[in-house]
């Protein structure tokens, strides 16, 4: 038993003489040259922005009576309109076929224009 505390106490103090110990440095170190400075971001082109404006919907906010109305336009035409009622959920009118014919959003087959009254039961 005590040999083997006298090997634990031996292994341990060479452990940590060796620790304390600096390490030889080589002669001839170079010191590290400096972080250059990161490129410079390129500006983007005079045209991108206008790109990117023309995507994006532009929309109008108004307010008939009580209900508020949200226009969505690209290039300046016409495509969905939201009205939120004071009271009530909100309805989309569509142009789905650029004509100017806003529909309530039902896929049009063959039922001539008919549309039945739809409600959000439930959303998740």
């Amino acid at each position: 038993m005590r040999l083997i505390i006298l090997v634990l106490l031996l292994s341990t103090a060479l452990s940590a003489a060796a620790q304390s110990k600096q390490p030889k440095q080589p002669k001839n170190l170079v010191p590290i040259p400096e972080v250059p400075e990161p490129p410079a971001i390129p500006l983007p082109s005079p045209g991108a922005d206008q790109e990117d404006s023309e995507l994006e919907p532009q929309v109008t906010i108004t307010r008939r009576g009580e209900d508020k109305v949200e226009e969505y336009r690209i290039n300046g035409r016409l495509y969905m309109i939201k009205v939120t009622p004071r009271i009530g959920v909100p309805y989309y009118l569509i142009d789905r076929h650029g004509d100017g014919a806003f529909s309530d959003g039902a896929t049009g087959g063959l039922d001539q224009g008919i549309r039945p009254p739809m409600w959000v039961i439930r959303e998740f």
